[in-house]
């Protein structure tokens, strides 16, 4: 009888599971974001999330006790701001993913276009902006390394007087950015380091570094000094962050936890469920350590 009672109660979480609900999906929203511990900044894409109209997001961010949406530029602060979130992480200055820093011909339009962004982000009250090295088209580690080096020495002056942090996302070059080049922390790391300041630091994305170079806890625990952010992503696909793929985010939201890190973290995964923000649900009650 009991070995009957189990089997029922396995059939019936595996229908749930298979329905895309979860203890976490299946709650009102009022009691999920009053159990949120806290630990955890939470935030999300806005690009993973483009069908939904933009007031519509936010009302289901509030909702669910996010405290931002990332990758916000200033034609909807004034939207986040009517539902007391905020750009977690801006955007609006970089040209694209593939022309960046580690070319000088794109210097000139990056540099007017972050000293113009600036102090836009730290009028609005934001802290993050974020920025890309661009692809090789044939440079080596080193040249790009100068190249983005001498580009970001030119803003990063602007950037501390404002008190905006310059955020270069780490990018895997193996399946989504090809020819990529701030696709090893390592890389981006000794970047860091040669700019020389507080107000330059690394996206540390989750997916993109466990295709290009795994370790992620280790990297975390070892390099967290220079990571102002964090998105999350399922591996493989860049799905949902459940146990349909690899990565065991509780463990990696307990790491960032225990580095003392008091920055945002974004869910930047690809919804595969109808009901999107449902999908956003559970992910961050999965990351909610």
């Amino acid at each position: 009888m009991n070995s009957r009672r189990k089997a029922i109660k396995n059939l019936m979480l595996g229908s749930v599971a298979a329905s895309g609900l979860t203890s976490f999906t299946m709650e009102d929203n009022e009691t999920f974001r009053k159990k949120l511990k806290g630990n955890i900044n939470h935030s999300a894409c806005r690009w993973c999330y483009s069908s939904i109209p933009m007031e519509e997001l936010c009302q289901g961010a509030k909702d669910i006790g996010l405290k931002g949406i990332d990758l916000v530029g200033p034609k909807d602060w004034d939207m986040l701001k009517k539902y007391d979130l905020v750009s977690t992480m801006c955007n609006g200055a970089e040209i694209n993913l593939v022309d960046g820093f580690n070319d000088p011909k794109f210097h000139a339009t990056l540099i007017k276009n972050y000293t113009e962004m600036i102090p836009l982000v730290a009028k609005a009250g934001y802290k993050n902006l974020i920025c890309f090295s661009g692809n090789r088209r044939g440079k080596d580690d080193e040249t790009g390394l100068k190249n983005c080096t001498e580009g970001l020495k030119q803003i990063v002056g602007i950037a501390e007087k404002n008190g905006v942090t310059l955020v270069m996302e780490l990018l895997n070059s193996k399946v989504n950015h090809k020819d990529y080049q701030c696709d090893l922390s390592n890389w981006g790391v000794e970047l860091c380091k040669r700019v020389g300041s507080e107000n330059f630091k690394l996206l540390y994305d989750i997916y993109h570094m466990q295709i290009d170079e795994g370790d992620v806890i280790s990297t975390i625990k070892e390099k967290h000094q220079y990571f102002a952010h964090y998105h999350t992503g399922g591996v493989p696909g860049r799905n949902e962050i459940n146990e349909t793929q690899e990565l065991y985010y509780p463990a990696i939201m307990k790491a960032i936890k225990d580095t003392g890190f008091t920055g945002f973290v974004a869910q930047e995964f690809i919804p595969t469920w109808t009901d999107k923000l449902a999908a956003l649900k559970q992910a961050v009650g999965i990351c909610d350590i």
